[in-house]
C-alpha cells in the first residue's frame, strides 16, 4: 500500500468507511492485550451486575480501532501525532463498530481527521486524530 501524500488531501475529504463486527473474543482479547483486567471487560456476570447485557469494549481497544481506521487510509509512512477520544454508548459482542471520518484541518504537513464510531446504541466514540503525512 502506498502512503497518502499531504498534497493529495483536502479539508472535507471523507475516509473510506470501515465496519468491524465485534465479537466477545475481540472485547476480551483487547482488554487483556491492553492489560485492562477490569471484570466488566471479560466477565459477563460482572457486566450484567453493572447494568449491561454482556461484556463491553474498553477505551484502549476502541482507540486501537480508531487509529487503525485512520492509518489504513493514510498509509505506512503516516505518523500519528495525537488521538483525542470521547466515549459514548457501549460496544458489545454482536454490535458492528461503524467507523466514519473526514478531514477537518490540513496545514504544515499534518491533517486532523474527525472520526465517529457508532453502533445500534448511537455514537460509541468521537475522536480527533492528528496525522503527519509525507510531502
Amino acid at each position: 500500500m502506498a502512503s497518502l501524500s499531504f498534497s493529495a488531501v483536502e479539508v472535507g475529504q471523507e475516509l473510506p468507511a470501515l465496519d468491524v463486527p465485534i465479537t466477545a473474543t475481540i472485547v476480551v482479547g483487547g482488554a487483556l492485550a491492553s492489560r485492562d483486567f477490569t471484570p466488566v471487560h471479560h466477565d459477563r456476570a460482572a457486566a450484567v451486575e453493572n447494568g449491561l447485557p454482556d461484556v463491553f469494549m474498553n477505551i484502549l481497544t476502541t482507540n486501537g480501532y480508531v487509529s487503525r481506521f485512520v492509518t489504513d487510509w493514510a498509509g505506512p509512512d503516516a505518523i500519528v501525532r495525537g488521538v483525542k477520544s470521547r466515549l459514548g454508548g457501549p460496544m458489545l459482542p454482536g454490535d458492528t463498530l461503524k467507523l466514519r471520518g473526514k478531514v477537518t484541518e490540513a496545514e504544515a504537513g499534518e491533517v486532523e481527521v474527525e472520526v465517529t464510531g457508532s453502533n445500534a446504541w448511537g455514537n460509541h466514540v468521537t475522536s480527533r486524530v492528528r496525522v503527519a503525512l509525507p510531502a
